[in-house]
């Protein structure tokens, strides 16, 4: 007889700082969808606006951008009914939560993380101290909802450490509280620049050739690949080290097509790189073409996301409020 897996209570966020790329479709949404779909798990999903904040943003823009993210969400499988998605900013615990947990974390902590000593430079008494202790509101985004599992990336596991310790932290303080959340992994893979192949894709980055976003055109789509950043070798090899923008190309494709590395190479013996470009997009184009017509009549009807998005803040609020007031009595403000 086999025993029954344990439910999971997943959390996952995505800052609304840009439409979506292709790195995080692979690298997060389509996981997103799997564990939505897995009757094992309960799912929560934001939409990270306050995190977004720690940089500068048009207000216009970033408004613009959550209903975006949303739509985007939606048209890749996310399911309001099956998952909770929500605006982050929507729920209050989320930054009361934060600063109990920031009462019980140190400047050293905070200090060590790679994303503050990328952004903040040689001059960090310039920068924000939301740049500096949004970590901790992370670990709070996960506590919040009892999360057992989070989904991460190699880049984002300090933070999940961070998390982990903040919880024996609590545990140990005031009684077995929060679960120590867990890795999920294996599945998540980096999608790297069209233009610098040594570089993750990434919305912040300035040229707009070097990502595919789940809107482009189909026309767009072609020519980023056409220009994408490869070597003076002809035949398609996968050579991460060596050959990072062809291995780049395949690794795309294989993703696209749920196969090997491997097997895309066999696949392509015989055409030239300059060839296997238009492959590749044409795969591209062919899974996006219904995502990118389904954001669009999403975002044709923003009174169905606002509706989303106010039932996903109910009923992420009623989590939110039960921990959140029993962490209250724990730590004596009640």
């Amino acid at each position: 007889m086999y025993e029954k897996e344990i439910h999971r209570k997943i959390f996952s966020a995505i800052q609304p700082t840009g439409i979506p790329h292709l790195g995080n479709y692979f690298g997060a949404i389509q996981n997103w969808v799997k564990l939505q779909n897995d009757t094992n798990n309960s799912v929560i999903f934001s939409i990270a606006d306050m995190h977004s904040i720690t940089l500068p943003q048009n207000p216009k823009v970033l408004r613009r951008s959550i209903r975006d993210c949303v739509a985007v969400l939606l048209a890749c499988g996310i399911d309001p009914e099956r998952s909770i998605l929500f605006q982050q900013s929507s729920v209050h615990q989320h930054v009361e939560l934060a600063w109990i947990l920031g009462c019980k974390t140190t400047m050293a902590q905070l200090g060590q993380f790679p994303q503050w000593k990328a952004k903040a430079g040689n001059d960090k008494k310039k920068e924000c101290v939301g740049l500096f202790t949004y970590p901790v509101l992370q670990t709070a985004d996960i506590l919040l909802y009892k999360s057992t599992h989070v989904p991460v990336g190699d880049d984002q596991l300090p933070h999940l450490n961070l998390a982990q310790n903040q919880a024996r932290i609590f545990n140990n303080n005031y009684g077995n509280f929060f679960p120590i959340p867990k890795a999920i992994g294996g599945e998540l893979s980096r999608v790297k620049s069209l233009t610098n192949p040594d570089a993750k894709m990434s919305k912040s980055e300035p040229n707009p050739k070097s990502r595919i976003e789940l809107t482009d055109s189909k026309d767009d789509i072609t020519k980023k690949f056409k220009k994408a950043k490869t070597d003076f070798t002809g035949a398609v090899t996968f050579d991460p080290v060596n050959r990072p923008g062809v291995s780049n190309l395949v690794a795309i494709h294989a993703a696209m097509k749920d196969v090997s590395p491997e097997e895309i190479c066999e696949e392509a013996i015989g055409l030239q790189t300059a060839e296997y470009k238009f492959v590749v997009a044409k795969a591209v184009n062919s899974k996006l073409a219904p995502i990118r017509e389904r954001i669009f009549e999403l975002k044709e009807d923003p009174s169905y996301i606002e509706n989303v998005l106010k039932i996903g803040a109910e009923r992420a609020s009623v989590i939110a409020e039960q921990t959140y007031n029993e962490v209250k009595k724990l730590v004596g403000l009640v």
